[in-house]
């Protein structure tokens, strides 16, 4: 999809695309309404401006659309994002598994981590870390990660050959 491409389709066509890139439905109206971006550049930095004016309620919502990292098989980008998993032993596995675990049972949402590129022993060690985390701490934390890999997957919803 090019840039004109979402600009052209109408609000709930271009919602369901953008919730491609973040599962806050909040998110994906305000993208929407937005339109029409002049460039890429303008299409990122409305993102930026979005998502940090959302409530909590939105980015959890955001959190829930992603699998567990190196729980579930994940498709599509979430697969290639967490691609660092894939290799990993059935004891490593595990490991993250139950530290998801958790982390969920301490903050009430899954562990939210921009993974692209990260090994499963990097992931295991940030999971581990971001665990001695205070809740409000933490949660501003995933925003982040959130909003980081937002910022990729709007790349590749734009990108040739994003599916």
């Amino acid at each position: 999809m090019r840039l004109a491409d979402l600009n052209e389709l109408n609000a709930a066509a271009a919602e369901g695309e953008l919730l491609r890139c973040c599962g806050s439905t909040q998110w994906a109206r305000e993208m929407a309404a937005a339109r029409p971006f002049e460039s890429d550049e303008q299409l990122a930095a409305t993102s930026d401006a979005i998502w940090p004016s959302l409530d909590r309620a939105d980015w959890l919502e955001a959190f829930a659309a992603h699998p567990r990292i190196g729980e579930r098989a994940a498709s599509g980008w979430a697969a290639a994002e967490q691609a660092g998993v894939g290799g990993a032993s059935s004891e490593l596995r595990s490991r993250l598994a139950a530290r998801n675990r958790d982390y969920e049972a301490r903050f009430g949402y899954i562990f939210i981590v921009c993974a692209t590129g990260q090994s499963a022993d990097a992931l295991l060690a940030m999971l581990e870390e971001r665990l001695t985390h205070d809740p409000d701490e933490e949660l501003h934390i995933a925003a982040e990660e959130q909003r980081k890999i937002t910022q990729l997957r709007l790349a590749k919803l734009l990108g040739a050959g994003a599916d």
